[in-house]
C-alpha cells in the first residue's frame, strides 16, 4: 500500500469548512433521509414553539431562544412515544429495574435525542430552510454536569442502553441546582465557578407536583408495644422532575426522575408579628440546600452532614415512588394483590450505583418493619433479594464510613437496624468461623477505633444479593482483597461487570464522518450491536479505506484545533499526532507522570537530540476536587510547562502543550474523535475500570497504558500488537511494596527524570516563585504512592515505540482500524444485557413501540 499522505491529500487552508461539510453529512438515521413534508412539520412546530411557548417573534428572539424552540420541538416527538411507553408498561406489568445514583452525567440532550429519534436529518433540513445554523444552536445547550465523571457518566450511558433494550428501567437521582463546578484557569490555576446549568430554564425536564414526597430527619426513637417508632422528626419534603430517555429506533422513552428539595409549605403569619420572620425564611433555605449543590470531591471520603442528608433524602424519595408504582400497577399474571409485598421481588430491582444509595437498604427495612408490619425476616428476604450493588473503587480513602454521633443525630432508627442487621451478621460469621476474632472485626458492619464508624460497602454487601466488579482485574482485587472475607463467606454473589459506553453518543453522534465511512462498508447494524464492528477487519488491508478513516481522524483533529485557537489561542498543528489525557485529575491516574515526559521531550529537543522525534500536541484536561492540593498543583505544573514549551520558538514546532480548560461531556465529543494516542496510565490495581479509554478506542485512537481497569480486556481484544502496555503488574505492584520501595533509588539513577524533576524543584517552571512546586517534587522523591518514578523509564520506552510507528501512517492507519473493530465488547448495551439476565432477572427486547398519533392524546397509569 502507498504510504498515506495526509497533509497532501486536504490542505490545512480548506479544512474548516470540509470540517462543516462533513458534520452537514447526516446519512445514518433510522429512517433514511426524512421526507420534505417532516422537515416541513419541523419548521412549523418550531416557529409555533417560538410564539406560544417563548412568545418571540424572529425581530426579537436571540440565538438562544431559536435553542429553546428547536429543543421543544424535538420534545414534542417524544411526548406520545413517552406516554405509550408507560401505557405499555402498565399494560404488560413487566419487572421494574430501578438504578439509584447520586451522579447522571448525562452532558446534552439535544443532539442525541434527535439521533434516537431517527429526526436529525429533518431537523437539518428544516433549519437550513429557517435560515439558522443547527451546530450554533446544538452549542448553545448547557451540560447537565450532575456527576464528577466516570460513575456519573456510566449512569448516562446505562440509561441509554436500558432504554434501547427496552427494558422497563428508571433513573433515580438528585437534581442538583449546580452541577459540578465550571473550571476557570488564570495564571495557570484552577478557579471554581459555580455551574449555572438551569439559569435559562431546562426544556426537556417535566416538573412533578403530583408526587411531592415526605422525608424526613433527627428525631428520636420511641419504644412502644407496637415496636420502636422514630418520633419528633424534622420535614423535608421532594419533588419529582423527569428527564425522558430515547431508546434507539424503538420508540421506547424511559425516565430519569430527579428529585429536588422543597420546605414545608406551612408558614405562620404569628413569624410577622414576634420578628422571626426573616429565621423562618432562612430555616426554608436550609431546608431546600439539600439538592443545592453536587458534591465536586470524590478525591476520598468526606462525612459531611449534608452529604449524608442528600444521599438518604435520595432512597427515602425513591423508595416511596419505588413503591407506590408497584402498589399502583396492574397486576398482570401475578395473582396476588398489590396491597401486600408478596410479589415485590418478582417485580422490582434496584441497583445501588456504589455505596451513595445504600442507605436504601435500611430505608427499605424501616418501611417493611415500621409501616407495613412485617417480620424481620420476611422483611430481610425481600430486601436481600431486590437490591444489589456496584462497587466502583478499591481506594481506601474513597470508601463511605459514616461517624456513628453523625448517623445517631441524623439518622437514629437507620441507625438501630444497622445495628441490629449487623448483630444477626456477626452471629452468622461466628457460625462459619468460631472464634475467629479477628475476622469479626474485619467484617463487622460498625468499626471499632477513636471513633465509631459505619462501613457502607460492607453494609452493600450484606443486604445485597448481587456484588459486582466493574472489570475483569478490579473484580478479581475485591474477591481477593478488600472484600476478601464476604467473597470467602458469600461467593455466589460476586460477579464481574465490565463497563461499557453507548455507541450512540460516542461514535454516532460524536463523530458522524467516521460513523459514515463505517456504515458505507458494513452497515448500520453495529449502532446497535456493535460487535458487528468485527467486519471491519476485512479491510486491514484495503488502501482506500484505511485513508477515509484517517481523512475523518483530519477531519476531527482540524475541528479540535480550530476550538483551541479560539478558546486558548494557541496555533497547534493537525498533522502533529495528538496525544491526549482527559481525566479527574488524580494521583492516582498519573498525570504527573505525562508531564514529567512533557519536560524529558522538551530537554531532548532544547539539547538537539530529538530529530527522529515526530511532532507532537501533547493534551491535559480535568478538574481537580476544589479542596484537593495536590491535584491543584498538578494543574498549575501543566500550565506552567506549557507556558514554557509554547513560548520557546526553537521548540514549537515540534512539540505543543495545552490544558484543556472545563473538561465536560460536550467538550470530550469533540476531543476524542480527534485523538491519535489516548493515555490510560494509571497504577495497575488501582482503576476500577475507566470508560474513557473505551470511547477513544471506538473513535480509533492506540491507547498507551498499563494493565489496570479495563486495559486489561481491551488489550485481549485488540491484541498486545496493536496496543502499548507499559509498567508493573497488579501483582508486581503488590510485590514492589512488600520488599519495600524507595522512590528516590530512581531519581538518583535516571538523569533525565532527575534532570526533570530537579527543574520542577530548583524553579525552572516557576522563577517568580522557586519552591512553588516543592511539594510535588517530595511527594514524588521520598513517597510516590503511585510509584510513577518505578514506572517512568517503561514509559518513556513505551512512547518512543509510539513516535516510531507513527512515522508509518499506514501502519499507524492500520492500527486504528483494527482498534475500532475490536471494540465491540465494550458497548454498554453488552453490560446492560449482562446485568438483566444475571442480576435483575429481566429479558431485553427488540420490540418497538407504536408511537400512538399526536393528534389523539392519550391517557395512561400515573408514572
Amino acid at each position: 500500500m502507498a504510504t498515506i499522505e495526509i497533509a497532501n491529500q486536504l490542505k490545512a487552508n480548506d479544512l474548516a469548512n470540509q470540517v462543516k461539510t462533513d458534520l452537514k453529512r447526516r446519512q445514518i438515521s433510522i429512517t433514511g433521509i426524512a421526507p420534505s413534508e417532516t422537515a416541513e412539520h419541523i419548521k412549523n412546530s418550531f416557529n409555533r414553539h417560538l410564539h406560544y411557548t417563548l412568545v418571540k417573534d424572529r425581530n426579537g428572539a436571540t440565538s438562544r431562544d431559536y435553542y429553546q424552540a428547536l429543543a421543544h420541538t424535538v420534545k414534542d416527538h417524544l411526548v406520545s412515544r413517552w406516554i405509550r411507553t408507560h401505557q405499555h408498561y402498565y399494560d404488560t406489568d413487566p419487572k421494574r429495574v430501578y438504578y439509584l445514583s447520586m451522579e447522571f452525567y448525562m452532558g446534552r440532550t439535544l443532539t442525541n435525542t434527535m439521533v434516537n429519534l431517527g429526526i436529525q436529518d429533518a431537523c437539518d433540513d428544516a433549519t437550513y430552510k429557517l435560515g439558522l445554523d443547527i451546530e450554533e444552536l446544538e452549542s448553545i445547550e448547557e451540560d447537565a454536569g450532575l456527576g464528577n465523571g466516570g460513575l456519573g457518566r456510566l449512569a448516562a450511558c446505562f440509561m441509554d442502553s436500558m432504554a434501547t433494550l427496552g427494558l422497563a428501567a428508571y433513573g433515580y437521582g438528585i437534581r442538583y441546582d449546580y452541577g459540578i463546578f465550571e473550571q476557570k484557569i488564570e495564571h495557570g490555576w484552577q478557579v471554581e465557578k459555580p455551574d449555572e446549568w438551569l439559569r435559562y430554564g431546562n426544556p426537556w425536564e417535566a416538573a412533578r407536583p403530583e408526587y411531592v414526597l415526605p422525608v424526613r430527619f433527627y428525631g428520636r426513637i420511641e419504644q412502644t408495644e407496637q415496636g420502636s417508632k422514630w418520633v419528633n422528626t424534622k420535614l423535608v419534603y421532594a419533588m419529582a422532575y423527569d428527564t425522558p430517555v430515547p431508546g434507539y429506533g424503538n420508540n421506547t422513552v424511559n425516565i430519569l426522575r430527579l428529585w429536588s428539595a422543597k420546605a414545608p409549605n406551612n408558614f405562620d403569619l404569628k413569624f410577622f408579628n414576634n420578628g422571626e420572620y426573616l429565621q423562618a425564611v432562612c430555616d426554608r433555605n436550609l431546608a431546600e440546600n439539600i439538592s443545592r449543590v453536587l458534591y465536586p470531591n470524590d478525591r476520598c471520603f468526606e462525612g459531611r452532614e449534608l452529604r449524608l442528608k442528600q444521599e438518604y433524602f435520595l432512597v427515602s424519595a425513591s423508595l416511596q415512588d419505588i413503591i407506590r408504582r408497584y402498589q399502583a400497577s396492574k397486576p398482570g399474571d401475578f395473582e396476588c394483590a398489590r396491597s401486600s409485598f408478596a410479589c415485590f421481588i418478582d417485580k422490582v430491582a434496584i441497583q445501588l450505583n456504589d455505596t451513595h444509595p445504600s442507605l436504601a437498604i435500611p430505608e427499605l427495612m424501616r418501611i417493611l418493619i415500621d409501616e407495613e408490619g412485617m417480620t424481620w425476616q420476611a422483611a430481610w428476604n425481600i430486601v436481600t433479594k431486590t437490591c444489589a450493588y456496584t462497587n466502583h473503587t478499591v481506594l481506601p480513602e474513597a470508601l463511605e464510613r459514616w461517624p456513628v454521633p453523625l448517623f445517631e443525630k441524623l439518622l437514629p432508627r437507620h441507625l438501630q437496624i444497622i445495628y441490629f442487621i449487623n448483630h444477626l451478621f456477626l452471629e452468622e460469621v461466628q457460625l462459619h468461623w468460631p472464634g475467629d476474632i479477628e475476622r469479626l472485626q474485619r467484617m463487622s458492619l460498625v468499626e471499632e477505633g477513636e471513633e465509631k464508624k459505619i462501613n457502607m460497602a460492607h453494609l452493600s454487601i450484606v443486604g445485597s444479593h448481587a456484588v459486582n466488579g466493574v472489570s475483569r482485574i478490579h473484580t478479581e482485587i475485591i474477591k481477593n482483597g478488600i472484600f476478601k472475607d464476604f467473597y470467602e463467606m458469600y461467593p455466589e454473589k460476586f460477579q464481574n461487570k465490565t463497563n461499557g459506553i453507548t455507541p450512540r453518543r460516542w461514535l454516532l453522534m460524536c463523530n458522524p464522518s467516521l460513523s459514515t465511512v463505517i456504515s458505507e462498508k458494513i452497515g448500520d447494524d453495529w449502532i446497535t450491536n456493535l460487535s458487528a464492528l468485527h467486519k471491519l477487519t476485512e479491510y486491514q488491508n484495503d488502501e482506500n479505506v484505511l485513508r477515509s478513516i484517517m481523512d475523518a481522524k483530519l477531519l476531527n483533529k482540524s475541528k479540535l484545533a480550530a476550538y483551541i485557537k479560539k478558546e486558548f489561542g494557541i496555533d497547534v498543528n493537525p498533522n502533529s499526532m495528538f496525544d491526549i489525557q482527559v481525566k479527574r485529575i488524580h494521583e492516582y491516574k498519573r498525570q504527573l507522570m505525562n508531564c514529567l515526559y512533557v519536560i524529558t521531550l522538551y530537554n531532548r529537543i532544547r539539547k538537539g537530540q530529538s530529530l527522529d522525534m515526530v511532532p507532537r500536541t501533547v493534551m491535559i484536561g480535568g478538574k481537580a476536587a476544589p479542596a484537593y492540593h495536590m491535584a491543584k498543583l498538578t494543574i498549575k505544573l501543566i500550565n506552567n510547562v506549557a507556558n514554557v514549551c509554547n513560548n520557546d520558538p526553537t521548540i514549537s514546532e515540534k512539540l505543543k502543550v495545552v490544558f484543556l480548560e472545563n473538561y465536560r461531556v460536550s467538550l470530550a465529543e469533540i476531543i476524542i474523535p480527534a485523538a491519535d494516542l489516548s493515555q490510560q496510565i494509571s497504577l495497575a490495581g488501582t482503576e476500577a475500570s475507566g470508560t474513557g479509554n473505551m470511547k477513544f478506542m471506538l473513535n480509533g485512537a492506540v491507547t498507551i497504558g498499563t494493565l489496570d481497569g479495563a486495559n486489561v480486556e481491551m488489550m485481549e481484544e485488540v491484541g498486545e500488537e496493536n496496543f502499548f502496555m507499559f509498567g508493573m503488574t497488579e501483582e508486581e505492584v503488590e510485590q514492589l511494596w512488600k520488599d519495600g520501595y524507595y522512590p528516590k533509588l530512581y531519581y538518583e539513577q535516571n538523569a533525565e527524570l532527575k534532570e526533570a524533576l530537579d527543574q520542577i524543584n530548583g524553579g525552572f517552571f516557576s522563577p517568580e516563585d522557586p519552591g512553588l512546586f516543592r511539594d510535588i517534587f517530595n511527594s514524588l522523591v521520598f513517597h510516590d504512592r503511585f510509584c510513577v518514578l518505578k514506572d517512568f523509564e517503561s514509559y518513556v520506552n513505551c512512547q518512543q515505540r509510539v513516535n516510531d510507528l507513527y512515522k508509518f501512517p499506514e501502519q499507524w492507519a492500520k492500527m486504528c482500524l483494527l482498534n475500532i473493530a475490536a471494540s465491540g465488547k465494550f458497548s454498554s448495551d453488552r453490560t446492560i444485557s449482562e446485568y438483566a439476565k444475571d442480576i435483575w432477572g429481566v429479558t431485553p427486547t427488540d420490540v418497538k413501540l407504536p408511537p400512538p398519533p399526536s393528534s389523539e392524546p392519550t391517557t395512561t397509569a400515573s408514572e
